[in-house]
């Protein structure tokens, strides 16, 4: 079965070249031209990914993905100016999946979404009979099949790219994980993400199980190194 996407942004031209590309590819895509009437649209129907334009009327990007972070862990890919960095960011640490700075070629921008996607695949793949992919390391708990994550009985939503990297973490505690290795677990080796892109995932990680958990330390940070993961 195809992909629901929705490609949301109030340049027309992007909306008909990029929605035509993508059913080309075989997604099924519905388009809205600003944040506020999709997000009545997923409150019906919540698609399998979102592009999100930065700038729209009525309701932005940012406060769109804002809204949506609170009831889904859905994939998001914002679409970004040359000028705007400081939305990149912003926009990571708010919990997207990743970025694409206008122009861009929509070749790349297909790879980037089947990178996703097969990247959700993976995480939500049902396990072999007998297999368990339950991964507990003290406090926490990880279950790649529901997609759900423990700590301290309370459960954590995190998206795909931060379930990826923390998981990536803790399969080994006390073992350092570098930036390029994170990248690699949670990127396609096709897509070109600035390094730094983790620094932003591991705050928004830590950000959310503080929410729960104010002593939340568990991930170290060891600069000019990479992360480490430690047993609480």
């Amino acid at each position: 079965m195809s992909a629901n996407i929705a490609l949301v942004d109030d340049d027309r031209n992007i909306l008909t070249s990029v929605s035509m590309v993508l059913e080309g590819e075989g997604y099924a895509v519905r388009t809205y031209n600003d944040g506020a009437t999709a997000l009545s649209a997923f409150e019906k129907t919540m698609p399998d990914l979102a592009i999100l334009d930065v700038k729209m009327p009525r309701m932005d990007g940012m406060e769109l993905l804002r809204q949506l972070r609170t009831k889904t862990d859905m994939p998001v890919i914002f679409l970004t100016s040359k000028d705007e960095e400081i939305d990149e960011l912003i926009g990571l640490r708010m919990g997207a999946d990743d970025y694409m700075r206008k122009p861009f070629s929509q070749r790349l921008l297909v790879e980037r979404i089947r990178t996703i996607l097969r990247r959700r695949e993976s995480v939500l793949r049902e396990p072999a009979e007998g297999e368990t992919n339950t991964l507990v390391r003290g406090s926490l708990s990880m279950d790649p099949q529901r997609h759900s994550v423990i700590w301290k009985g309370q459960p954590i939503t995190l998206t795909v790219t931060e379930f990826l990297i923390l998981q990536a973490l803790a399969q080994r505690p006390g073992f350092v994980k570098s930036r390029d290795q994170l990248l690699d677990v949670a990127y396609d080796d096709q897509v070109y993400v600035d390094d730094r892109t983790i620094d932003s995932h591991i705050k928004r990680i830590r950000k959310k199980f503080k929410a729960h958990d104010s002593e939340f330390a568990s991930i170290e940070t060891l600069y000019g190194i990479g992360y480490r993961y430690n047993e609480a």
